[in-house]
């Protein structure tokens, strides 16, 4: 039915055919107590890690969500999971993606349904040192391929190794699509471990969460333990969130709204969360307010399509027994927020002990982890109204007047403690109050910048401020959002945002609301752009659809002043979305201009079939690769060996260490070339002409080579005392003037020591690598301070050196060549 399912509608006929879909004859469940509090909280944590032990040490049993797998009302118990449980759950499932081959640093994609799986695996991730990256599953069949496409394109971008999925078939043909992708399996498959696998460091990132992409592709923000942390602490320090609390929520762990408000910080605040599916409350709305009811709940969040939907659906509905006086809190953000949408729902619920003033406005993006502004609690929504001419030229934004036509403009609160805002002219100054501009802000939430994108990085930054990418002003301090800088439409110099117009179109009958898009396209004219409306609808017959685009010119006149330049009727499923249900305005834009709106969908099994197409050709590509990559690394290692053998030959038959470094010098450069990995080097006129001590990282097997290539003069390497064993190694490298130290036996390693402060104030220099081993993950391991206690000892200078490149070479897990590419350049290591 979820397959077939285009529409709400069609999930509630669904439900109504099986009998689920009935409203209840009486009002469900008696009332159940608040939760008793919780003692503390984990101010002390660094990590989301630290914060889930440390519940677990003081909490271990205590209810931390209650799931709801259907309908609240008629589920009856919900599922239980206790914090104690879930870090033991998640421990296993680390275990399993160990097993599989993740390690540090690595994301791995969860694409879940709302459920305890999907908390199990985030930690499970966490617990492994990985990054979790949540991924929305497919939402409408007819855009499976479209859908798909994008989510390739993610694991593309964060190179994920495995996808924790609920649904495989389909999602094989990802595979081909996602080189990095070696496994798709599920949580029980990950759990089906016999024993815990020791766990290994955290990473610092604690998150990747795609922007939903409605202005153009998603992007990957990277945010940190500390910067979800100091976001969850800074809003519960506004809200008073305490372990009294209840959350009650719908939203999809997806998105930051449900992922970090409702879940983490009520994990964070030992608050209970009442969790039931997305789908749950599209098909039937009214299973939020009795999750409210029953539990006594007191916060919720959510976006203001759902106030509306409430209000549509129930407004007009007997409720009876319904009682909403415990709810103290209701958070409205992540799209624009309608005055008059929480107006007509406060008229609605009142009756059933609903306060006008727990309603509150809120803006927030991913780049600022989740939340940048909020309404005093207690307080209740403010609105400024303004001149609706004022929107459309620059200038101040003053209070409207007496029958002028105005607009009732919404603020989204104040800054949350320690993060600041302001608003830019298109000069990058500052404007004083009610001047509309582009918002920017800081704060210790602030993402350090997307994942593996440095381009959107270089725009996402202003001198450490970081730019929203939309339009407000500000009034006493208060955030008032006007619209999204990318959906912005200029035309005859005035600037117009889409938002009111599609919502007007929307109320048309005939018009499937939610489903207009108006944006601009570049125009000839010096008027500026075209007014484009994109509207679905179902209606065949000519008549009736000119009639349609007539009223559609007609609105666009009352709302903006102007009429439209072109409307679009398209059928149902034309008009793309994101996965929140925001308009996909940039790529409607495409679709126009290349003639392809409203052409229809292909069938389900041929978008399947184009995806697994896509798939085979991209297997087939890296089959060919993966061929080639085989007769390189037979290449390289012929070549090792003729070079190898004659530098041997030279080591052992050259009278002097000069001469021997030399040659090897020369084959080792010669080395690089012939297998496809040039050297370059940096910075030589800076070595020191006396006495020194190098120290390197170290990054893989091939480093030696390197480094012999690299220096144009003679090294002392120190080596590990095992390579004594192999003879002819034993012989080459004292030829070399290698030192020998032993890393396990204390006695023999003071020796060692000694012998090398002895040796350091002689010819040749020597050579540490301060990490004294190499793993596969990016960064710098842990440092051996032999090198700097024998400078330190000896009095002489340090010189670094770094190396790049080395490990995507030949990383430590593999024996096969790869070619070099040039390093991107990231700054000296070192001084």
């Amino acid at each position: 039915m979820l397959g077939d399912a285009e529409t709400v509608r069609d999930l509630i006929r669904a439900l109504e055919q099986v009998g689920l879909g009935a409203a209840p004859a009486e009002a469900p469940h008696a009332q159940q107590p608040q939760p008793g509090r919780a003692e503390g909280r984990p101010d002390s944590a660094a990590d989301l890690v630290e914060a889930l032990q440390w519940q677990v040490g003081r909490n271990p049993d205590r209810d931390h969500v209650l799931f709801y797998r259907g309908d609240a009302e008629q589920a009856g118990e919900p599922e239980r999971l206790g914090y104690a449980a879930l870090a033991a759950d998640a421990t296993r499932i680390a275990g399993g993606l160990v097993r599989r081959g993740v390690v540090p640093d690595q994301c791995v994609a969860l694409m879940l349904p709302s459920g305890l799986d999907f908390f199990r695996c985030f930690f499970g991730v966490l617990f492994a040192g990985a990054i979790p990256v949540p991924m929305y599953p497919p939402a409408r069949a007819s855009q499976i391929e479209d859908h798909l496409r994008r989510q390739a394109g993610i694991l593309r971008n964060c190179e994920a190794p495995v996808l924790v999925a609920f649904m495989r078939p389909l999602l094989r043909v990802l595979g081909g699509l996602a080189p990095s992708l070696r496994h798709i399996v599920t949580a029980e498959e990950l759990a089906d471990a016999p024993d815990a696998t020791p766990l290994p460091a955290r990473s610092e990132a604690a998150l990747v969460q795609y922007t939903s992409g409605s202005t153009g592709d998603p992007k990957g923000v990277t945010l940190s333990h500390a910067n979800l942390l100091a976001n969850i602490r800074a809003y519960g320090r506004v809200l008073n969130v305490s372990s009294t609390d209840v959350c009650v929520s719908w939203l999809p762990l997806y998105h930051d709204m449900g992922l970090i408000g409702a879940w983490l910080g009520s994990l964070y605040h030992a608050c209970p969360l009442v969790l039931m599916s997305p789908l749950d409350f599209l098909a039937r709305p009214e299973c939020w307010l009795w999750a409210i009811h029953r539990h006594r709940g007191t916060i919720t969040a959510a976006p203001n399509f759902a106030f509306e939907l409430c209000v549509k659906r129930l407004g007009d509905r007997d409720l009876a027994g319904l009682d909403l006086a415990s709810w103290q809190i209701a958070m409205n953000g992540a799209e624009p927020v309608s005055a008059g949408t929480l107006e007509r729902f406060a008229d609605a619920f009142g009756r059933y002990g609903l306060r006008r003033e727990i309603l509150a406005p809120v803006y927030g993006l991913a780049e600022c982890s989740l939340a940048l502004t909020m309404t005093p609690p207690g307080r209740g929504m403010r609105t400024d109204r303004i001149e609706r001419a004022a929107m459309t030229h620059a200038g101040r934004r003053s209070p409207a007047g007496g029958d002028t036509p105005s607009v009732d403009v919404v603020s989204c609160g104040l800054p949350l403690p320690g993060h600041e805002v302001r608003i830019v002219g298109a000069d990058g100054r500052m404007l004083p109050e009610r001047r509309i501009g582009q918002l920017e802000f800081r704060g210790p939430s602030a993402t350090a910048g997307y994942f593996r994108n440095p381009a959107a990085d270089a725009a996402l930054f202003h001198d450490g401020w970081l730019d929203t990418g939309d339009f407000a002003y500000l009034v006493d301090g208060e955030l008032y959002v006007t619209g999204r800088a990318k959906d912005m439409i200029i035309r005859g110099g005035r600037n117009f945002y889409p938002y009111e117009l599609e919502q007007a179109v929307g109320e048309l009958p005939g018009v499937r609301k939610g489903c207009v898009a108006a944006f601009g396209v570049p125009d000839a004219a010096p008027a500026g752009e075209r007014l484009v409306v994109v509207a679905e609808m179902r209606e065949k017959d000519a008549a009736a659809r000119q009639a349609l685009e007539q009223r559609i010119v007609a609105v666009s006149s009352d709302v903006l002043g102007l009429p439209a330049d072109e409307v679009v009727l398209v059928p149902p499923h034309a008009v793309l979305k994101t996965s929140s249900g925001k308009i996909r305005r940039g790529a409607i834009r495409e679709g126009y201009r290349h003639g392809t709106l409203g052409t229809g969908n292909r069938p389900r099994w041929v978008q399947v079939l184009r995806m697994a197409a896509s798939g085979a050709r991209a297997r087939a590509g890296a089959a060919a690769s993966g061929i080639a990559a085989l007769v390189h690394g037979a290449w390289v290692w012929a070549w090792l060996a003729v070079l190898g053998g004659c530098a041997a030959v030279a080591v052992l038959l050259l009278p002097t260490l000069a001469q021997r470094w030399a040659c090897c010098h020369a084959l080792a450069r010669l080395f690089g070339h012939l297998g496809g990995c040039p050297v370059e080097v940096s910075g030589l006129d800076s070595l020191p002409s006396g006495h020194c001590v190098f120290v390197a990282n170290h990054a893989s097997y091939v480093d030696g080579i390197i480094l012999t290539a690299a220096l144009p003069r003679p090294v002392a390497f120190v080596v590990k005392a095992e390579l004594q064993r192999n003879r002819v190694l034993h012989v080459l490298l004292g030829r070399l003037g290698a030192r020998f130290v032993e890393r396990f036996d204390s006695r023999r390693s003071v020796e060692d020591a000694r012998a090398l402060g002895e040796a350091a104030r002689k010819s040749p220099p020597l050579l540490f690598f301060a990490e004294g081993t190499i793993r596969r993950e990016a960064g710098l391991l842990p440092f051996r301070l032999g090198a700097f206690q024998v400078a330190a000892q000896s009095n002489l200078p340090i010189v670094p050196l770094a190396l790049m490149g080395t490990r995507d070479v030949l990383p430590s897990d593999s024996w096969l060549p790869r070619r070099g590419h040039r390093p991107r350049r990231r700054g000296r290591w070192g001084g």
